[in-house]
């Protein structure tokens, strides 16, 4: 049987010159939260603790461990990383064993009788990120950071709501896997449901040690079992479960969950196993054309949604702080506002695994964004596959969740292309929109065909018409914060909100707390830090006025 050793203990971490102290490091982690932990930066949320460790991500880091000579017993021994953030090389006892350019996909080396100083090399990512850019030209962004030039969370260079944190490091878990005859590589769950019948059909990859010994797959869901044969490296087993209970979004009925079990097998016994839970639902996107333009709209289990959605950034800049309870917690909040879509919006990350449980256990539906934001994204080597590589493993990846409905190519980046001067200054040169309307709708028919997909939000269908006509598909509306009056809201029924809002100064004693003897005026360096673009300036200049007295105890509200 497949035997599995976490290496989370006895990491260190230092510069790879030589210089300063070799500290103790927390994997998962990233380096900022290494350096905070011993005291050596500030923390960049109060005051101007984002300026003074910007350094931070601009320099290489080292990590290492050591990896000692395991138990016997086992044809093949392979250490697994769950995630590398983001430019990194792998050594054993100096000996290169890969390299890894994406902080969205796994790594996986042969490390077969080896042993000795494990080291992770990461690179700067604006180092990464420049030389793409040298090598395959510049392209616009909303941001003066080369954010889309690698395959790294957008968001850690910053954005109109958050902190310039460019992260480094050993984001996710690592692993010993030892293992003999084959493993379970890949199972690609379709879950499907018609008149109460539940069909399941588990398409199942392996990796084989060796030679062609007879393999076969056993499954189990809700007391149903099946077995089949796998030639090869690859097999399938299906499963017809009767009267099964559709799982609804929360609103419309429970969310029941079913455990699958799948067990790979010789003539000697279990080799590796596989468990998820699944629920059964169907799902569609209506789009069709009427009157009034282009629908929108989700239709779970036969019923049409009303959609009451909230999107969803990463809880944390360093993701690796993010817990199972303090998702829950967020969602719960979540949930209790009302909400019941919950859009992973694009400049973010492909969320945990703990994420998309408690989505299933609310009966929240997820809108997944593939991860690109505002920008245009070279569609040359290396990015092209790497994100293919990443789509598909992620989409394989999350496939069991039943909360998980509709998979989206980006955000605003085909808005982008149409209406903020991007065309001129690309001059022919790839933007993204072969991603979005090639690679990965590509990917989604082939390896999850059950959901649906659309090339981006906002989007009105095809090019036909504007990208964010408000009466075609999904739209974007930032006049207000951005240019005019609230009412004017009142005059705009799009068909299909899927961004609005502004910027909502915070609690006076939230802006004390995060910059602490700082003067609280829109100029003020400390403001101005915490601020982005000229457009949340001006909107935080204008809410000012009416923040200046509340701060002094004379609200109707109260005294504050």
């Amino acid at each position: 049987m497949r035997q599995v050793t976490p290496l989370t203990e006895g990491w260190t971490l230092r510069h790879p010159d030589g210089t300063g102290d070799t500290l103790p490091a927390s994997v998962p982690g990233c380096v900022h939260t290494d350096l905070l932990a011993a005291g050596l930066i500030p923390d960049p949320f109060l005051g101007r603790g984002e300026a003074e460790v910007a350094w931070v991500g601009r320099r290489d880091w080292t990590y290492e461990t050591e990896l000692r000579p395991g138990p016997g017993g086992h044809e093949r021994t392979e250490l697994v990383f769950d995630g590398l953030d983001t430019v990194a090389e792998i050594l054993l006892d100096g000996r290169t064993l890969g390299r890894a350019r994406n902080m969205h996909r796994s790594y996986r080396f042969d490390v077969t009788g080896l042993s000795g100083a494990l080291t992770v090399r990461f690179g700067s990512a604006y180092t990464e990120a420049e030389a793409v850019r040298d090598t395959l030209g510049e392209r616009p962004g909303a941001y003066a950071e080369p954010y889309q030039y690698l395959r790294k969370m957008a968001c850690s260079f910053g954005w109109d709501w958050g902190p310039t944190l460019v992260t480094a490091g050993i984001w996710r878990p690592v692993r010993l896997e030892r293992w003999s005859t084959a493993r379970i590589a890949r199972v690609r769950p379709l879950v499907t449901v018609e008149d109460g019948v539940g069909q399941v059909e588990l398409a199942v990859d392996v990796e084989r040690s060796g030679g062609g010994t007879p393999l076969i797959v056993e499954a189990s869901v809700g007391g149903v079992r099946a077995r089949a044969t796998v030639d090869g490296t690859a097999g399938s087993v299906r499963l017809r479960i009767p009267d099964v209970r559709l799982w609804w979004p929360r609103g419309y009925g429970e969310q029941p969950l079913y455990d699958v079990e799948l067990t790979l097998l010789d003539d000697d016994g279990a080799l590796d196993s596989w468990a998820r839970r699944i629920g059964f639902r169907t799902v569609e996107l209506d789009t069709s054309a009427d009157e009034h333009g282009t629908g929108f709209t989700l239709v779970v289990n036969g019923e049409r949604l009303f959609a009451r959605g909230v999107n969803w950034i990463p809880d944390d800049a360093f993701p690796s702080r993010i817990t199972r309870e303090r998702y829950r917690r967020r969602l719960e909040q979540a949930a209790g506002a009302g909400v019941d879509l919950v859009r992973v919006w694009g400049g973010g990350i492909y969320e945990s695994e703990d994420f998309y449980d408690a989505c299933d256990e609310l009966g929240l539906l997820v809108w997944q964004d593939f991860p690109f934001a505002c920008a245009a994204y070279p569609e040359e080597q290396p990015l092209r596959g790497e994100v293919e590589a990443e789509a598909r493993e992620n989409v394989v990846r999350l496939m069991p969740h039943p909360s998980l409905v509709l998979w989206n190519g980006n955000n605003e980046n085909l808005w982008g292309f149409r209406d903020w001067d991007w065309e001129p200054g690309l001059a022919g040169n790839s933007w993204g929109e072969g991603y979005y309307l090639g690679v990965l709708p590509r990917v989604v028919a082939e390896s999850d065909p059950t959901r649906p997909y659309t090339a981006g939000s906002p989007w009105s269908g095809s090019w036909l018409h504007h990208p964010n006509d408000p009466a075609h598909g999904t739209h974007h509306s930032w006049e207000v914060w951005n240019r005019t009056d609230y009412a004017d809201y009142r005059s705009h029924v799009p068909r299909f909100v899927a961004e609005f809002g502004w910027q909502a100064p915070p609690a006076y004693a939230t802006l004390r707390r995060a910059l602490p003897g700082e003067e609280l005026m829109p100029d003020s360096p400390a403001c101005c830090t915490i601020r982005r673009r000229t457009t949340a300036t001006a909107s935080w200049s204008a809410d000012w006025p009416a923040i200046s007295p509340c701060r002094t105890g004379t609200s109707g509200a109260g005294t504050i």
